[in-house]
């Protein structure tokens, strides 16, 4: 099975490099790596440059934001499965893809996720979350449990049934994403009880108080439009259940 990894950057010249090197240094043979651009102007397309004979497709041109980005690259993807990985986040393991591609050809799945370490943003080796999300129940989506976005591989086919990540959630549309893929879609989604990815602190979704606001903001929309029942306990749940990732 070929997989198709995609990155969408700006400005992100510090982490950009490990990145790509996480992603170029799998076991796995059958990797396309796509790489988006939204118009970095601080030496991140320097970087990207040193390993484009690596990168199968590298688009840079202005864009709407980080899930704009991610339509495009989603959209040229050829592989049969489709994970995504932030410029400033990291694939654990050189063995992870070839673990994930074994899940998906031993059970009958639309999708495969795991666990997830949030680390310093200077130092990846020191860790300050540890996110092991557990196996997938509808009920456990209706008490505001979702996968770690950064480590969920799908089947390029239920992008094309779900359709695109919106543009009306903000850092949400992941969520609003992971509700409509599961509530409208029954996708079937196995938990792999190990470390996936490492992603740094800092990123767009935890960048302080706003952020978080806007984000809880959005959460409940992506639940009323999904017809959630609770929709402000089912936020406020989301929100009480990255607590226990700090007691690792």
């Amino acid at each position: 099975m070929k997989v198709s990894i995609v990155s969408v950057v700006l400005n992100c010249r510090d982490y950009i490099g490990d990145c790509i090197l996480s992603v170029i240094g799998q076991d796995y043979s059958e990797i396309e790596y796509i790489v988006i651009d939204g118009g970095s102007t601080d030496g991140t397309l320097d970087v990207i440059q040193q390993y484009q004979d690596r990168i199968h497709v590298f688009i840079t041109q202005k864009d709407q934001g980080f899930y704009d980005g991610l339509n495009k690259g989603i959209a040229l993807a050829t592989g049969d499965i489709i994970g995504i990985l932030n410029a400033d986040d990291m694939i654990a393991e050189p063995g992870t893809i070839s673990m994930v591609v074994r899940c998906f050809a031993t059970t009958l799945c639309g999708g495969v996720y795991g666990n997830l370490e949030y680390t310093d943003r200077k130092n990846i080796r020191r860790v300050v979350r540890s996110w092991r999300p557990g196996d997938f129940r509808l009920e456990r989506l209706k008490r505001g449990w979702m996968p770690p976005h950064p480590t969920l591989y799908l089947y390029k086919e239920l992008y094309g049934r779900c359709g695109n990540y919106s543009m009306d959630f903000g850092t949400s549309a992941d969520y609003e994403f992971i509700l409509r893929l599961f509530s409208m879609y029954g996708t079937s989604m196995v938990y792999i009880d190990h470390l996936l990815v490492k992603m740094r602190k800092g990123g767009m979704s935890n960048a302080g108080m706003k952020p978080f606001l806007l984000a809880c903001i959005y959460d409940y929309r992506s639940l009323v439009l999904h017809r959630f029942r609770w929709p402000v306990l089912v936020t406020i749940c989301k929100k009480l259940r990255k607590i226990k990732q700090f007691f690792y």
